[in-house]
């Protein structure tokens, strides 16, 4: 039992309505909470020993209300009871008995256990059943951090390679991360798990959700969690479930100090984040926070029905978009983890959502306004997921100028070349050279496109290549979960096999997406553990498996040294050649240069001439060529002085058999030396050479990288690479 007073001698001071939240100014905190809708708010400050001391804020100025506590600092815990109406058919849901989180808060202490008095039980009226004890607090905290010289990356985007990481299930079973911060964000910073990220030569950690989320209800009854954390509940909040430190406002310096140390080593952190919906769910689901403040201004809510959630998420609710208080959560948010917390940029779930404001996804709409003139976030890396579940909501290619998308259609097409599906190689071509048929309409470059082969949510690659069906028994949903279609091919046998001719398959269709990946051009992003062979067992939705599904497993074989060291190998390629990155779209013209008789591209086929369209439309045509002209690169360094490359020459052969390829004329290149071979079992041959005109063996569903020195590198002139 909790006890609830009223503390005398305990009252607030007026304060100020700026910044929402608890702000301490070191003699004491100023709370203010946004809500429209309030008749009365009151604070309530929560001691160790489980005191509650309920403090009126009696002072409101455009719907904030606020009041300052002298003597109140890092430490205190506090949430907010609001009274209101309750009146669910007018979209109202105030019910003083439930004690709800700041939506403003910069720490969070607990989680809800889902109590029976988080719901709304009663369908006559509030529920009196009072959730204190068994949700979240917050927590005021100390924006004190002795940030030395810590300075941004500023990793260009042509030069940016994203690594997707859970904090837990990158660290989890790590042998050199010590037990005690296995699976937090010192963990993460562990020089163990950094030198792991920079001897692979990723220049991004792109951390799936950080902000505080919430267990859900029915997967806590299943003896599940919300592992993957697309289940957001405190924006401003690093989760307190990856905290070695404590979670009384100690995750904030740890977290700081992980970005700090990424940093250091030349990486920058991209945070995924939740802003579509929140934790809260539907008319079903807990009262924690923005349902109890100001249920009709944070969520859509049915036109007409306003006792039931408009959805475009699949989670229950959806953030109203078009409210300027919902806009300003986000946008403070934003602000917060840029100037605050020192990130680098964001991958906005769902971001078709945020462009709803009225029922339509509009590149118009008031968020992206807020955005593109925000001297702060349009300013850092910015990547939209361009879909969601509602109606018209697949908008890949359809974001603004500044942003990047993740690339549904690249993985797709990828995928399909690679298992051998026929009518694929137009597409395949088109998505290895940047897209440009879904960017280049609006002036954007090979930047838009944050290509990926395997994400989180998904099969493996390991998995891409040894499922054809999902296997997801685990998750408790009788395998109806996940994805059905998932364009994968198990290599001729289902999951695990001794086969040896399966299981060299297999090995090498791994290093053909990670090399396709790798040599294409525009952002590339790595799913964790991908370098390392990670299963997961054939499960592609293991959003609720924190165990060893999920979790790297470091015990590493021969076979996945031998993978990651391939991976190594081919980023290593890419960041030594500016061709191999353009910041500009191929154009495939003829040259107007007397010194450059060659196209900056040119496709080939198998015979050595250029691809006609009639080759391109043959529906059995699985193997192709593509000339790189790095003499062409035509993309002048800072100074402005031009930069030659190295050129290029790549085989393609998704084909069950091998193809004869004949290398072209020595108008392209005299000499040609092999630097990958997929079909070798470490993928790297040994730099052979190859004349101008002779045949050239590629193996069945493989691929092979050749590359010439720069004609300009031979003249003397200056010879960039990197």
């Amino acid at each position: 039992m909790t006890r609830r007073q009223t503390r005398k001698g305990v009252s607030a001071w007026s304060g100020r309505p700026y910044p929402l939240g608890a702000a301490y100014d070191g003699e004491g905190t100023n709370f203010a909470l946004f809500s429209e809708v309030a008749e009365r708010v009151e604070l309530v400050l929560v001691d160790d020993d489980g005191t509650h001391t309920q403090v009126p804020l009696n002072e409101v100025d455009g719907f904030v209300w606020h009041g300052y506590l002298p003597g109140v600092g890092p430490g205190q815990r506090y949430g907010y009871r609001v009274h209101g109406p309750w009146a669910p058919a007018a979209g109202h849901r105030c019910n003083p008995a439930k004690l709800l989180l700041d939506p403003y808060a910069r720490a969070v202490d607990g989680q809800i256990d889902n109590h029976p008095s988080l719901y709304e039980r009663n369908p006559d009226g509030p529920d009196p059943a009072d959730s204190a004890g068994h949700t979240m607090l917050g927590v005021v905290t100390d924006p004190a951090f002795d940030w030395g010289d810590d300075t941004r990356p500023c990793r260009p985007y042509a030069d940016t390679v994203i690594y997707e990481a859970h904090v837990k299930g990158l660290t989890r079973t790590h042998p050199e991360v010590p037990a005690e911060l296995r699976g937090t964000y010192a963990g993460l910073a562990h020089p163990a798990v950094v030198e792991h990220l920079t001897s692979l030569g990723v220049t991004a950690v792109e951390l799936m959700p950080v902000h505080q989320f919430v267990h859900d209800g029915v997967l806590h009854d299943r003896g599940l969690s919300n592992y993957w954390g697309y289940n957001t509940i405190g924006f401003f909040a690093p989760h307190n479930g990856y905290a070695a430190h404590g979670t009384r406002g100690q995750q904030v310096a740890e977290f700081k100090q992980m970005v700090k140390t990424l940093h250091a080593a030349g990486l920058e952190v991209i945070l995924d984040v939740v802003y579509n919906h929140t934790a809260e769910g539907n008319e079903k689901g807990p009262t924690l926070s923005f349902r109890g403040i100001d249920n009709s201004s944070y969520y859509r809510l049915v036109d007409g029905d306003w006792e039931h959630y408009y959805d475009t998420t699949g989670t229950g609710n959806s953030l109203l978009m078009r409210h300027p208080y919902v806009l300003q959560l986000i946008m403070d948010s934003l602000r917060y983890w840029v100037t605050e917390m020192h990130v680098d940029g964001f991958r906005f779930d769902l971001a078709a959502t945020l462009a709803r404001q009225f029922h339509e996804v509009d590149r118009l709409s008031a968020f992206f306004d807020l955005i593109q003139q925000d001297p702060v976030i349009s300013r850092v890396k910015l990547i939209a997921e361009p879909w969601d579940v509602g109606e018209g909501g697949y908008q890949v290619g359809n974001f603004p100028p500044l942003w990047s998308e993740w690339n549904g259609m690249y993985r797709d097409a990828v995928r399909d070349f690679w298992r051998g599906e026929d009518h694929t190689l137009g597409e395949f071509a088109s998505r290895l050279t940047g897209s440009s048929d879904l960017y280049a309409h609006s002036r954007r470059r090979p930047r838009a496109s944050v290509n990926f082969v395997t994400a989180h949510d998904g099969f493996t690659l390991r998995d891409l290549v040894s499922y054809n069906d999902k296997h997801n028994d685990a998750n408790g949903e009788d395998n109806q979960d996940g994805e059905s279609t998932n364009r994968s091919w198990n290599c001729g046998a289902e999951g695990a096999t001794r086969d040896p001719a399966v299981l060299e398959l297999r090995t090498r269709q791994q290093r053909n997406f990670l090399a396709t990946l790798l040599l294409s051009q525009g952002i590339p992003m790595l799913c964790h553990g991908d370098e390392l062979g990670r299963t997961q067992r054939g499960n592609n939705n293991a959003y609720c498996q924190d165990n060893e599904i999920s979790w790297i497993d470091w015990r590493l074989t021969g076979e996945q040294r031998d993978l990651l060291e391939f991976t190594r190998y081919v980023i290593r390629l890419r960041t030594d050649h500016p061709v191999l990155r353009r910041r500009r779209f191929f154009l495939g013209e003829t040259p107007t240069r007397a010194d450059q008789p060659l196209p900056d591209l040119v496709w080939l086929a198998p015979d050595a001439t250029e691809m006609t369209d009639d080759d391109w439309q043959r529906g059995d045509a699985h193997s192709v060529g593509v000339f790189l002209n790095g003499d062409a690169i035509a993309e002048p360094d800072p100074r402005g002085r031009p930069v030659f490359d190295d050129s290029f020459l790549l085989l393609f052969n998704s084909h069950w058999e091998p193809v004869d390829f004949r290398l072209p004329d020595a108008a392209y290149g005299e000499r040609w030396t092999a630097l990958i071979d997929t079909a070798d079992p470490e993928g790297t041959p040994d730099e052979s050479e190859h004349k101008a005109g002779t045949g050239l063996t590629v193996g069945a569903r493989s691929l092979v990288l050749l590359s010439r020195p720069s004609r300009a590198s031979r003249r003397g002139a200056r010879w960039l690479t990197g």
